[in-house]
């Protein structure tokens, strides 16, 4: 049930937020200098060149994504407190180690879907001739395999779960720290999206550069001499600091925060919304609240 709950809020969530990733992963590979590098700028090309479905693209992979990482981040942390806190609250503390260890192990599982989702949110930046295109994820998913060997499943995997940790330790344990502290002023759904808010600021703030270096990892292609430029998370953070400057690390934060700000409070409010509904038929076995 915790699962079930989990997977319908995360894709429900992100349905509202999906174009401000496409903006964000298009404005992490602008760099700071050269092209078309402001947000309008960036949403007026993808539109012009690509239609208004430009701002959804990748929809398929981004589905995909939630009903696998964000699907298994939810529920193993549900299932977590259920096992371990069934007639106790977890701490502060427990709190925020228990969204780290979902995160970590939800983002192993669900990496080739990331790698798939980056390259399809990117694509339309290339040159016409450079385009992978594919069509959906399951289209990208068996071309990255094929094209690029499996090894490529897996790109970009370090920083991945570094970022999966620290977001679902600051964004599922944060928000549940978060609702602990306001409920003796707030209630209801306005104590869930100031939970959410506060959630989602803290860990954008904290994660982008790392996000950052994900989406490069994630989206390069091999030089003429057949290495990589983008290597191991450092490397990369190093790499791309020395290349485009210290804050082409927080590039894109104006969207990276409208989605993570955005996805976590419509996520909790229909998770909040469903495990209502879910307590309703199953009232024994129903999770309990985060």
């Amino acid at each position: 049930l915790g699962f079930a709950t989990g997977a319908s809020a995360a894709l429900s969530g992100w349905m509202f937020v999906h174009p401000f990733d496409v903006l964000k992963v298009r404005k992490q590979l602008s760099g700071t200098s050269g092209g078309n590098t402001s947000l309008a700028s960036i949403a007026r090309h993808i539109v012009r060149n690509e239609g208004p479905a430009g701002l959804y693209a990748g929809l398929s992979a981004a589905a995909a994504r939630q009903l696998s990482y964000g699907n298994l981040r939810l529920g193993i942390y549900s299932s977590l407190n259920d096992r371990f806190f069934a007639s106790t609250q977890p701490n502060a503390a427990q709190k925020l180690a228990m969204g780290s260890v979902c995160g970590g192990i939800a983002a192993v599982l669900s990496n080739p879907v990331e790698v798939t989702l980056v390259r399809m949110q990117a694509d339309g930046r290339l040159p016409p001739a450079e385009r992978r295109n594919y069509s959906n994820i399951f289209t990208g998913l068996y071309r990255i395999g094929v094209e690029d060997g499996p090894k490529a499943y897996m790109a970009g995997v370090s920083p991945t779960v570094v970022r999966a940790m620290v977001v679902n330790m600051l964004q599922v344990g944060g928000y549940d720290v978060a609702k602990t502290s306001y409920s003796p002023y707030l209630s209801g759904v306005p104590l869930h999206i100031c939970s959410a808010l506060t959630a989602g600021f803290i860990y954008s703030a904290a994660t982008l550069p790392i996000d950052t270096a994900k989406t490069r990892m994630q989206n390069q292609k091999p030089l003429p001499n057949g290495t990589l430029l983008y290597t191991t998370l450092p490397q990369t953070i190093a790499k791309i600091a020395s290349m485009d400057g210290l804050p082409s690390l927080m590039n894109g934060f104006g969207p990276y925060f409208a989605r993570c700000g955005g996805h976590t409070v419509f996520m909790f409010l229909f998770m909040e919304q469903y495990k209502k509904i879910a307590d309703s038929f199953y009232p024994v076995a129903a999770s309990k609240k985060l």
